[in-house]
């Protein structure tokens, strides 16, 4: 399998040098040069297997002449044992042929868990063979930064670098990351939003010179294209349970990079019958406003009830759009750079395209609280904002009720329990047994102004020999 970049001016690389280069040169992502797909007979094959057992049989392509078949089987088994239930991500019913999938089964109750622990695995197995150091940084926006030092922090031969916007995460996403000791753990509270923690770690990425002489960055944002890749393996198995291949499935995605719903596109175009992906985002709406109304335009970042979706700039919304422009990476290269100065509309084929593929809906504080209370009102079942944002565009864009409609439920409530009790509900929710301790555990994170040579220079200083 060859990657390819979505800008076109990068030489292909296998998913050994993928997985460490992350961005590309070009400043493009990286994708499969052709993607696998399968008869509705083979993946009706595959519709009694378990989770591990599927997550090999989908991944094993996309890492074909860089891992052998049962180190793969190995690593797979491995990131998901520490997961709290027995069917790693369980469905769980709100109302007629209405779903959520809870992907916050794992060690840090959020959906990144699922790419984040097999990626941290996957870097341990090439880094040990390769007998390299690498550095990874990263940007999160709450849930991505504890999942990344969840997944990595057993790896000898990699120091973590954690940016996360000052103040701007809840308070158990924070305690999280900075709670996990480690010499090779760093937290860095960023005084600015989200984008200016994605936009530095991009910019390092660029420009590597702070790092010392035989290091390199890797990426665990959801540039990364392992991360993609583990993420399409839930899609196919919550279908599965619901009598996929002999009948269709729609998924509710809420979303704010774009990288969990663009690995349901992907499983989509691999062959799994998917009815409708519906793009969920929160106030920070320029998705919507792009699958809707074809209008590209940057706001100004709002903080909500929803911080993990609080991003004004959409990094994967790249991979899905070089398929749209028929994989014709100067155009995209064109149109990114546009979509950095200025409005911009998509033209009228890869808007088609778009609107094709995608519906979408948005949803205000509000209103995220209002579905909240009703859910629970209705079912006794207790959503968090990520995921009542998805369980709300999915009922207002829902258009054959006779298909099942299946809501990501991306995050535990107790991550959020300010949203949570906005809504009605008595008290904060109970951290599961396993973070029972967490605000008794001592943090540990550097608060540091948005400014690139600061960050780099106390980047440098922890680098371990």
């Amino acid at each position: 399998m060859k990657y390819i970049s979505t800008r076109g001016q990068a030489p292909a690389l296998n998913f050994e040098d993928v997985l460490l280069t992350g961005l590309a040169p070009d400043g493009g992502l990286y994708v499969p040069e052709s993607l696998p797909t399968y008869s509705r007979e083979q993946i009706a094959a595959w519709s009694s297997l378990s989770y591990t057992e599927l997550a090999f049989e989908i991944v094993q392509p996309f890492v074909a002449g860089s891992i052998p078949d049962a180190d793969l089987k190995a690593i797979i088994d491995d990131s998901y044992s520490d997961f709290r239930h027995p069917a790693v991500a369980p469905l769980v019913q709100l109302g007629q042929n209405e779903w959520v999938l809870e992907l916050f089964q794992g060690p840090t109750l959020a959906f990144k868990d699922f790419a984040l622990q097999m990626l941290g695995r996957l870097l341990d197995y090439v880094l040990e063979k390769r007998q390299q150091k690498v550095v990874v940084m990263g940007a999160t926006s709450g849930d991505t930064g504890s999942a990344a030092i969840q997944g990595v922090k057993r790896c000898e031969n990699v120091d973590i670098f954690i940016l996360h916007p000052y103040q701007r995460v809840s308070e158990v996403q924070r305690r999280q990351m900075t709670t996990v000791q480690g010499d090779n753990i760093h937290n860095i509270a960023l005084k600015g939003h989200f984008d200016h923690c994605q936009a530095m770690v991009k910019a390092s990425f660029a420009d590597q010179s702070f790092l010392p002489e035989g290091r390199q960055l890797v990426a665990v944002n959801s540039i990364n294209w392992a991360r993609i890749m583990a993420q399409i393996v839930y899609y196919f198995y919550a279908a599965f349970a619901l009598g996929a291949p002999d009948r269709k499935i729609s998924f509710s995605v809420p979303t704010g990079n774009f990288g969990d719903i663009y690995a349901g596109y992907l499983a989509k175009q691999m062959g799994l019958p998917i009815d409708q992906l519906v793009v969920a985002t929160n106030q920070n709406d320029i998705l919507h406003r792009v699958i809707s109304g074809n209008q590209f335009e940057k706001h100004d970042l709002q903080h909500t009830l929803s911080p993990s979706m609080d991003i004004v700039v959409s990094s994967n919304f790249e991979r899905m759009l070089f398929d749209c422009f028929d994989r014709d990476g100067a155009a995209i290269a064109d149109l990114m750079q546009r979509m950095n100065t200025e409005t911009v509309s998509l033209p009228a084929a890869a808007f088609e395209r778009v609107r094709e593929l995608f519906a979408s809906a948005s949803a205000s504080d509000e209103e995220t609280v209002a579905t909240i209370a009703s859910v629970y009102d209705d079912s006794e079942y207790l959503l968090d904002p990520h995921s009542a944002i998805g369980v709300k565009a999915a009922r207002d864009c829902w258009r054959d009720l006779s298909v099942p409609m299946v809501t990501l439920a991306t995050a535990h409530p107790a991550k959020f329990p300010e949203a949570v009790m906005k809504a009605g509900y008595p008290s904060a929710p109970a951290l599961p047994h396993h973070m029972a301790d967490l605000f008794d555990l001592d943090e540990r994170y550097e608060v540091i102004d948005n400014d690139m040579s600061s960050v780099h220079s106390f980047m440098a200083k922890n680098i371990r020999a």
